[in-house]
């Protein structure tokens, strides 16, 4: 399903990757993808019509810090996507090696804001594994929601002139765990409102509801999605097409994978068939529709082991041919995905490491030509990606709904669209958008085959 176009990138030397993120580089929708040095440079790289180039940054270049986790989001309100950067020297708890918050102003990568004397004392200096991205209350200004291993959570919000407070206590949501994998938007919530869950490693799950202003209980153990003694990984929101709107993709580490949906009664069952369930050494999972056929697939990245993608056929989920994407000697840490080149379909980009070094893998879907596709990019008030958006459409009597995930789960973050494959179908009856905090917005018969960036109803 998927052929290695790696030639695509015009640098591509061995390196230990982490977490790849994509994100709005130039305020614009020019999308790039970031990638995370471990010991390396933090690269950036982005469509210049033909290859992906290399965007040196020195301000991010960073090859003296141990960078995994990566995410992008408009912590200011300027309408540019600030990058978050998590490093470590320790495998766990206390690390002598900072974190990193690169604001963006005007398209420009600029100061480190942790680096600033008045945010001194919230360095997080615990091993971080994901970042998620959250504006629950709708405002335009994104929080950094960190998850530590050893170490407690962080929730890092931007007030008045460039300073940084930590209010993850206030909210509840501080706990210190095995931190692996981080989601957020509207999973069991209705539209507009923003749940968290939490991927863990050696103890339980955690599930925070309808997070806003106010402290927020864990609810993982009530709703029978804490996984205890299992060691999560790659996590990502899926679409049931059933009742239930949303259901929980979740990797485990040398473990069986989950897919949980809400039942009637209200709590989740693991309705994973035999391909999805089957342990493996997973690191990330993306759902996505690579082909355009109007329903996702799950890629599954493995380390040391082939990776893995399924479809949905006759009612469960089956593995099919990945392609070159099963990459069977692949060290996979990272991965992302993003129609970089702007023809409709999903490019993903594979980072390796920590067992060995290895080249980035540029992979595009093979076949889908014949297929129509609608993307929808929500923005913010401010103009930036508005993350943590739903959207729904119609074509032909039939809905697909997608939510832009803040985080995208392990170490990594897709990007900030809602992407629909429409199959055969030649129109889109409607188009319905909820933010964060609420505001909706409708449009009706939207062209196809382009994306529309959509501004915020109160911008």
């Amino acid at each position: 399903m998927f052929h290695d176009e790696s030639d695509a990138l015009i640098a591509n030397p061995p390196m230990l990757g982490y977490g790849v993120a994509v994100f709005d580089s130039s305020g614009y929708g020019d999308y790039a993808f970031a990638v995370a040095g471990y010991g390396f440079p933090n690269r950036i790289l982005a469509w210049d019509g033909q290859r992906l180039v290399d965007q040196y940054h020195p301000v991010i270049y960073s090859p003296d810090r141990n960078t995994l986790g990566i995410a992008a989001g408009d912590i200011d309100g300027d309408g540019n996507e600030e990058l978050y950067c998590l490093n470590a020297d320790t495998f766990g708890g206390y690390t002598r090696m900072g974190d990193q918050l690169f604001a963006v102003r005007d398209g420009d990568i600029g100061c480190d804001l942790f680096a600033l004397p008045q945010n001194s004392e919230f360095i997080n200096h615990f091993a971080g594994r994901s970042v998620c991205m959250i504006d629950p209350t709708g405002s335009g200004k994104y929080m950094a929601w960190v998850a530590n291993y050893g170490g407690p959570m962080r929730l890092y919000k931007h007030i008045l002139g460039d300073r940084l407070i930590d209010v993850a206590a206030d909210l509840g949501v501080d706990q210190t765990t095995g931190g692996r994998a981080l989601i957020a938007g509207p999973i069991i919530s209705p539209p507009g409102h923003t749940d968290l869950f939490a991927a863990t490693e050696n103890g339980p799950n955690l599930l925070f509801l309808d997070v806003s202003t106010s402290t927020v209980g864990d609810v993982a153990s009530d709703l029978g999605i804490t996984d205890e003694g299992s060691h999560g990984r790659g996590t990502a929101i899926l679409s049931t097409g059933t009742g239930a709107e949303f259901g929980i993709v979740a990797t485990n580490w040398q473990d069986e994978h989950r897919f949980w949906v809400l039942d009637m009664l209200g709590t989740f069952l693991d309705v994973a068939s035999p391909d999805l369930r089957r342990p493996s050494a997973a690191r990330n999972v993306i759902c996505a529709d690579f082909d355009n056929c109007g329903n996702e697939e799950i890629l599954i990245n493995n380390m040391d082991q082939p990776n893995r993608l399924l479809k949905y056929i006759d009612g469960q989920w089956v593995r099919i041919d990945a392609g070159d994407a099963s990459e069977p000697d692949g060290c996979g840490t990272g991965m992302a995905c993003c129609d970089i080149d702007g023809d409709g379909r999903l490019e993903v980009l594979i980072s390796h490491g920590e067992s060995a070094m290895m080249p980035l893998t540029f992979l595009r879907p093979l076949g889908g030509y014949e297929n129509n596709w609608l993307r929808i990019a929500p923005l913010t008030r401010f103009g930036a990606p508005a993350r943590g958006a739903f959207v729904e459409i119609t074509v032909s009597g039939r809905t697909q709904k997608r939510i832009i995930d803040g985080g995208s789960g392990y170490l990594c973050q897709n990007e900030p669209v809602a992407h629909f494959g429409l199959g055969t179908a030649d129109a889109v009856q409607i188009v319905r958008i909820v933010w964060p905090g609420g505001a909706t917005h409708i449009v009706m018969n939207p062209e196809i085959n382009r994306i529309h960036r959509i501004n915020h109803p109160e911008g």
